[in-house]
């Protein structure tokens, strides 16, 4: 039998029967897996169940089984913590619809080890940032669509033109459908497209502008995602900053 060893990030668990959960973590070797686990009663137990909250980064063992739609754990300890994700008040918010938003936008990924890294990185950048992080979700986002392949090519911007959602492009001329974004609201994607978390502090929004850009890539990732689905978190997020 051969023990597959392998960083994860948790997106999601849910309670199956009594003292079991079925937990979807997205690995840096097998992208996307669904585990079956018998938490424990104890407080010291290994397989605890605080391990397998939303966006725990940890590490795993498990004999990976490719026809099998539920692996098993063998093993599982903390990889990276993340403290700050799971106190500060907004950014609890925020990784509630971080976590809906991968759970979705994920669900087909196979290996896809740049995607893993991106994830993980994005997620320990936030829990050691202090201020100036409201349009963190945005930028993860848009930056996200490079490693799942439909990342706009951002040399290609019109100055003027409109975005087209449908085929991910820049255009000069009205699409012949109905979603696209006019000059104004191509311009602030475009932004967006180019901003990095060190640098999106310098785009200044509003509220309402906030909103209406996360409306604006749900969408796009709606139209590129087969089955993606309205998020029940975006409701509290847009509540958050000013």
């Amino acid at each position: 039998m051969a023990i597959t060893r392998t960083q994860a990030v948790v997106l999601k668990s849910l309670k199956y029967g009594d003292g079991s959960l079925v937990v979807d973590m997205l690995t840096a070797v097998h992208g996307r897996v669904s585990f079956m686990v018998r938490v424990s009663s104890s407080s010291r137990g290994r397989m605890r169940r605080q391990l397998f909250m939303p966006l725990t980064l940890v590490e795993v063992d498990f004999d990976y089984r490719s026809k099998s739609s539920l692996q098993r754990l063998s093993d599982i300890r903390i990889w990276k913590p993340l403290p700050s994700l799971s106190m500060h008040p907004y950014k609890l918010s925020m990784g509630m619809f971080l976590s809906e938003f991968l759970v979705h936008a994920t669900r087909d990924e196979r290996e896809n080890a740049a995607l893993f890294q991106f994830v993980s990185y994005s997620l320990e950048w936030l829990d050691g940032v202090s201020e100036h992080f409201s349009n963190f979700h945005l930028v993860f986002m848009m930056r996200m669509s490079r490693f799942v392949g439909f990342f706009p090519n951002v040399e290609e911007v019109l100055e003027g033109g409109y975005f087209d959602l449908l085929n991910a492009c820049f255009t000069p001329d009205v699409p012949r459908h109905s979603h696209y974004l006019v000059p104004a609201e191509a311009s602030k994607i475009a932004l967006l497209m180019r901003l990095s978390y060190q640098t999106m502090h310098l785009c200044a929004m509003s509220r309402d502008e906030r909103n209406r850009c996360t409306e604006v890539i749900l969408e796009y990732y709606r139209l590129h995602v087969p089955g993606f689905p309205p998020l029940k978190s975006v409701a509290v997020l847009k509540e958050l900053f000013v």
